[in-house]
């Protein structure tokens, strides 16, 4: 009951920030792992070629799993094979582990990416539909100005060299946009205080590991010259 109750409460919490409908909030969360939550803290990601991403075992230690849901990789792993996960969908072992053994939906998502990767049927930094890629940067500006150096085109286009269609925004908070080679960004902000703000950047639906990499590079790159130039 508590892990049904918990899951629901991060199928609201998805809608409040997309604006989704509840079946298809729900439906993301289950078939598109979201980064773990400040309740499970992550370890220190180590180093990785390729896309830059660290596996979930790297992120997530074994002990803090144990803790979480009384049982570490390897002993979860073990009841995966038995259960002939390979065989399933992503959707499916996930809603397994929920229903099966009660487990909190993010831990459950957490389990079944590092089997996925484990096993060989996804790689860090790949989602359902593609390779994503990172990256955030703290400015030392209102969240309002950092906010607006993404929705202003005029204003983006100062420091961004490629092309962005707006999708949606919702000042303050998140900004949408697609971008060359069929890709997408999230953006979100969050104020730091009345003069600083983070931003981070989600860029989802890219074709390779390799162009995964190449983005995560430019981005390191666009957020730093955004940061000189709000800063000047």
């Amino acid at each position: 009951m508590t892990s049904q109750k918990s899951f629901k409460q991060l199928v609201r919490s998805r809608m409040d920030r997309t604006g989704e409908s509840y079946t298809a909030a729900r439906a993301h969360l289950i078939t598109d792992p979201e980064p773990v939550p400040s309740s499970a803290p992550a370890d220190e990601p180590a180093p990785r070629a390729g896309t830059g991403a660290a596996t979930i075992r790297e992120r997530v230690s074994g002990t803090k799993l144990a803790e979480a849901t009384g049982r570490d990789y390897e002993v979860w792993f073990a009841l995966l094979d038995a259960w002939e996960a390979t065989a399933h969908t992503h959707t499916e072992i996930a809603a397994w582990l929920v229903e099966e053994h009660g487990m909190n939906g993010w831990w459950a998502q957490t389990v079944t990416v590092a089997y996925e990767q484990e096993r060989g049927l996804r790689v860090p930094g790949q989602k359902k539909d593609g390779f994503a890629a990172s990256a955030s940067k703290t400015v030392n500006v209102p969240v309002e100005r950092l906010f607006a150096a993404f929705a202003d085109p005029g204003l983006r286009a100062r420091w961004l060299p490629v092309e962005a269609a707006a999708r949606t925004a919702k000042p303050g908070r998140r900004f949408t946009a697609d971008l060359p080679e069929a890709t997408r960004i999230a953006v979100t902000f969050q104020a730091k205080g009345e003069a600083k703000a983070l931003v981070g950047i989600e860029h989802t639906r890219i074709t390779t590991a390799e162009r995964a990499a190449g983005w995560k590079g430019d981005w390191r790159t666009w957020l730093t010259d955004l940061k000189k130039l709000l800063e000047s």
